[in-house]
């Protein structure tokens, strides 16, 4: 007959269940795994699946039950590290967001939105096609298998046990939304210098001929101008979308201060 401890058992459940909750927590706040078309139950079975196949390559944990108050602490550090990690990810798609947003405002198309089940709010239409390209973008170079990679690398950065966060870690997290505007801007600069110039030429016409009407003919113009320049510059964003990706990467794990 097989018999088995409490420790043993505590020891088994605090292996599997500590790595889990990190790997649940990054998969529910990380592009692409926490859009809203991924249903539940499969996000469920990425996380057992991941965690049945790292828990082998970590090192022993000792057997601090989850339900104590130390592994309460645990557990809440493990799902605030795992939701920072998808956070710092989560902050380059906000970017192509903000980038899509921009540009529908300048061109007019405030007013063409639609129900985002991502964001529950009215999302612009072009917002949300340049957050579909950037996702594909993101799976084109296998961004989810390096997020995968970073994950598993990041156990050995930031050990489950014996890991201290110091307060620069989230004052580096809160800084890096700075990302949002800086590169939303960049991305979207293209498209508003045409919709500038386009602006400016329909004020001197305007100037020009006063009997002109500016409302019949400027929406027009700014709408053709718009989609003219959006269309040519998407063979120029490859670059700094797989850049930004790869920022978002690298501070998966660069924005964590640990206390020595």
């Amino acid at each position: 007959m097989i018999s088995f401890t409490s420790a043993q058992l505590d020891a088994w459940i605090a292996a599997f269940f500590y790595p889990m909750v990190r790997i649940l927590a990054l998969l529910a706040a990380a592009p692409p795994f926490s859009n809203a078309a991924v249903p539940m139950r499969i996000k469920l079975i990425l996380g057992l699946a991941i965690s049945l196949a790292l828990v082998p390559t970590l090192p022993a944990l000792p057997p601090i039950s989850p339900g104590s108050g130390e592994g309460m602490l645990i557990l809440g550090q493990q799902m605030l590290i795992g939701m920072a990690m998808g956070f710092a990810m989560r902050l380059t798609v906000a970017a192509i967001d903000y980038a899509g947003e921009v540009i529908g405002l300048q061109m007019g198309l405030g007013f063409a939105t639609f129900d985002d089940p991502n964001n529950t709010s009215q999302t612009p239409v072009v917002s949300e096609f340049l957050s579909l390209l950037g996702l594909l973008v993101l799976l084109s170079i296998n961004g989810h298998l390096m997020i995968m990679a970073t994950l598993s690398h990041s156990f050995t950065v930031l050990p489950i046990v014996g890991t201290s966060l110091a307060a620069g870690t989230w004052s580096n997290f809160a800084h890096a939304g700075a990302i949002i505007f800086s590169s939303g801007l960049i991305l979207s600069l293209p498209v508003i210098a045409a919709l500038l110039i386009t602006n400016v030429a329909l004020g001197v016409l305007t100037r020009a001929a006063p009997q002109l009407n500016l409302f019949a003919v400027g929406f027009p113009i700014t709408l053709i101008a718009g989609f003219v320049m959006l269309i040519l510059s998407l063979s120029y964003l490859a670059g700094p979308l797989t850049e930004m990706f790869e920022y978002g990467l690298q501070s998966m794990l660069g924005h964590f201060v640990t206390k020595h």
